[in-house]
């Protein structure tokens, strides 16, 4: 099988020579350059071109987000940011995804070769081989839309944060909820999805792959979009119409109900399918507390994580959506989904907004 070739563009070396040491551990990963600006990345990179790029935002003579801007123009090319973790980078990282970037990795101004060999190694060489999967074409179209040498931590299930639900049916309430979850290529689509969503719609629920502290930066920038309100989730915030709460990076969020009004608890835990946030804990939820109250979608995204509580929503009496592989960037957690019929339609991308609006229409109207 041949390799994913690699370039890591960084202007520390500690971090090229990081980067480069954990990607070429795995198998099916080559790195084929590194350089310490975008001006020495491109003399490389036009005598061999790479698969993926790994890119530093803040760099000498030309920054990441110009370089990226001109990648994704001239030859658009799948790109994975590794960012430091501070408030000013997630800002301009929300900017680097909005402009196609696949996914982030991040890292610390202190400790950070330690960090990327043992902490975040996994983390990298996911990130790399689903940036190496998306669909180029179909990320860039959005963005004008409005087995590795290392030994993996054990791939835990939802059961290790929620035990399954029971058999017992929900009654209808007056309010309804829509449950999202989205992984690479994710920032894209449900920046269309929520900026499409009319100020009257069910409140919903966002889980997104990403890391802490940026889940409050893309909250920021798809508020400042969008006629409903969309914020980073907190402990007890209300699900109310009109608002989409995000999970925050780092934390599981689930939804649980008090009468007829339904709230989330942000909790910590183990990763769940190697992800914290994870779409399967807040689906199962969902199942839980709402049944066929709730609306559940599943769209682009690497891995299976979301399938099997999607699966426990629809059985739960929930309608289920997956997004197509017409339009997904990665056709994997939709495609899994399907796999588990837990899908009860697929749509494209352009038809999901609509298809919230009617079908918290006819849960309302039970």
């Amino acid at each position: 099988m041949q390799k994913i070739k690699v370039m890591v563009v960084d202007d520390s070396a500690v971090v090229r020579e990081a980067v480069k040491e954990v990607l070429d551990s795995d198998p099916g990963i080559e790195v084929i350059g590194t350089a310490m600006d975008p001006i020495f990345a491109m003399d490389k990179m036009r005598l061999q071109w790479p698969d993926v790029i790994v890119l530093d935002i803040e760099m000498p003579r030309m920054d990441g987000l110009t370089f990226l801007n001109k990648i994704m123009a001239e030859r658009p090319t799948p790109v994975v940011i590794c960012s430091t973790l501070t408030e000013k980078g997630a800002k301009v990282t929300m900017d680097a995804l909005a402009a196609g970037a696949t996914s982030i990795i991040t890292k610390p101004k202190m400790g950070v070769k330690r960090f990327l060999q043992q902490d975040a190694s996994n983390d990298l060489i996911e990130a790399v081989k689903a940036a190496a999967h998306a669909d180029m074409r179909r990320m860039v179209a959005s963005t004008h839309l409005s087995t590795p040498a290392k030994q993996l931590s054990p791939k835990l299930s939802v059961d290790a944060v929620l035990p399954p639900p029971t058999e017992t049916r929900l009654g209808s309430t007056t309010e309804q909820i829509v449950a999202i979850g989205t992984s690479t290529g994710g920032t894209q689509a449900l920046e269309f999805v929520l900026t499409a969503l009319p100020r009257v719609c069910a409140g919903i629920v966002i889980v997104q792959h990403m890391p802490e502290k940026f889940t409050e930066a893309f909250a920021q920038r798809l508020n400042k979009l969008c006629e409903i309100e969309v914020l980073e989730a907190k402990n007890n915030d209300r699900v109310l119409p009109g608002r989409a709460l995000i999970a925050p990076g780092g934390k599981h969020m689930i939804v649980k109900r008090s009468g007829a009004q339904y709230h989330v608890e942000i909790i910590d835990g183990p990763l769940v399918n190697r992800h914290r946030p994870s779409v399967d804990v807040l689906f199962r939820s969902v199942a839980k507390c709402a049944g066929k109250n709730a609306l559940g979608i599943i769209m682009t995204g690497m891995g299976d994580d979301g399938a099997r509580g999607l699966k426990e929503m629809r059985d739960s009496g929930a309608y289920t959506i997956g997004e197509n592989e017409e339009t997904c960037v990665v056709y994997g957690m939709p495609k899994e989904a399907m796999k588990l019929g837990a899908v009860c339609e697929e749509v494209p991308l352009h038809e999901i907004p609509a298809r919230i609006c009617a079908v918290c229409a006819s849960v309302s109207g039970r």
